[in-house]
């Protein structure tokens, strides 16, 4: 067998075919690229004109004019609101033998039956585009456990415009309006009278120290925006009340009431449902900033404040305890006051934010236990929570089975004593401490 004869042997069948019909296979593929070319493009055209109609955002029609507070221009410049219309909130009668979690009963408050009508609130999130599917778990957490009855609105807040998969993607998931807010950059940056110098030797400072986000700019933004700016925007004008969600929380529990209602009803301004203490590296002068604040501003100090929450010593030193700003609930009006603006912009002047690293939280709860009456101030029980790395499970069984909770009480961080502060806000607001949380210490 010569060399010709062994080359046409080890030609295999489908090669011979492939040369046989080589014309007309390439013909067809032609054709065939051409036909997807064309159907990508009349589909492109069709998701263009269905984004269009399903995906318009009307402000004119979804925004009520408040001339006094912000232009159209502004809202339509910061602002993207979905065109769905929220049904309304569900009316269940509840059970005869509901129970109130001890703290609230200790706390003398209600919660307010279901009577159909929908307060002014809504779930804000401060988010990036690449936590989506990690955010995508928290709203299903507050969907499930609360807002499949009542049906809120959700405001999503972003230094960068949300991607187009963002926005559908989460108005797929809530069951209320979403909202789309665009964080001006003035309020995203390093103010000019930041001295860049004092800043970047701090943080080295910090980093020898091992602190978190020692030298983070991104994360002391997100602070004082928190501090400071998520109440200004154009797209929360409309509302009284908010529900902090941050994208990586659980919720354990059924909430069984409209929370939102009961902070009107129970004329609470601002809500809690773990405390901690800050470290101290990252707030060396706050308290001293807080102290030069109320000379100058008397006017603003409740006299029935909480004090002892934040002091062992009647306010000569910080003790560090604030409420953990991961899960917050309260009033907009509270931050919208002369006498909370008056104090952030005191402390924003004193360059803390960057200079140090002061967090929201204390600088939240400093506002609030040392300006607000002692009353208006609201522990949450029964909710059940966890933010990396803490945990809240309501310490009675009770509740924890009526409220169908998955949470395992073991884990339960709210009651201990070292690092935590829930007990030293029940002593300072004269509050009994439940009977299965007094053991915990550690």
């Amino acid at each position: 067998m010569g060399a010709d004869d062994k080359q046409k042997k080890l030609v295999t069948k489908p090669s011979i075919l492939f040369k046989k019909y080589q014309r007309q296979l390439k013909f067809a593929g032609a054709s065939l690229v051409v036909i997807f070319v064309m159907a990508y493009i009349i589909a492109g055209f069709m998701n263009m004109n269905g984004m269009l109609e399903t995906d318009s955002y009307n402000f004119s029609n979804n925004i009520e004019k408040n001339t006094q507070r912000v232009s159209k221009n502004d809202i339509n410049q910061y602002s993207h609101i979905s065109d769905f219309e929220a049904p309304d909130p569900e009316i269940r009668v509840r059970p005869d033998d509901y129970k109130m979690p001890f703290t609230d009963i200790s706390q003398n408050v209600i919660h307010p039956e279901d009577d159909g009508i929908r307060e002014k609130a809504a779930m804000v999130t401060l988010v990036t585009n690449s936590n989506l599917y990690e955010l995508t778990k928290a709203i299903r957490h507050v969907e499930d456990r609360f807002n499949n009855r009542y049906h809120y609105d959700w405001v999503f807040l972003n230094d960068e415009e949300f991607t187009d998969e963002f926005k559908k993607v989460t108005s797929a998931l809530v069951s209320g309006k979403t909202k789309y807010g665009l964080i001006p950059t003035e309020q995203w940056s390093l103010p000019n009278s930041i001295d860049r110098d004092i800043m970047r030797k701090n943080m080295k400072i910090m980093q020898d120290k091992e602190v978190l986000y020692a030298d983070s700019v991104p994360y002391r933004n997100m602070c004082r925006y928190h501090s400071g700016f998520f109440w200004r925007h154009p797209i929360l004008d409309d509302y009284e009340f908010y529900w902090r969600v941050d994208h990586d929380i659980t919720i354990f529990c059924n909430i069984q009431y409209d929370i939102f209602k009961f902070l009107r009803v129970n004329n609470k301004k601002i809500g809690f449902i773990l405390s901690v203490t800050d470290y101290i590296e990252t707030i060396p002068t706050l308290w001293s900033t807080v102290t030069s604040f109320f000379a100058d501003f008397p006017q603003h100090f409740n006299k029935n404040n909480l004090m002892n929450f934040i002091s062992n010593d009647n306010g000569n030193t910080y003790n560090r305890c604030h409420f953990w700003s991961n899960f917050e609930i309260g009033s907009l009006e509270f931050f919208r006051s002369k006498a909370y603006r008056d104090y952030f912009d005191y402390l924003d002047n004193s360059g803390g934010f960057f200079y140090e690293r002061w967090g929201d939280a204390p600088v939240h709860s400093i506002a609030a236990a040392t300006m607000l009456d002692k009353s208006e101030i609201h522990f949450f029980d029964g909710l059940g929570f966890h933010h990396p790395n803490y945990f809240s499970c309501p310490v009675e069984e009770s509740i924890r089975i009526q409220n169908q909770c998955v949470c395992d009480p073991k884990i339960d961080d709210t009651w201990k004593e070292k690092y935590f502060c829930t007990k030293n806000y029940f002593r300072a607001a004269n509050l009994l401490i439940p009977v299965g949380a007094q053991s915990k210490t550690f």
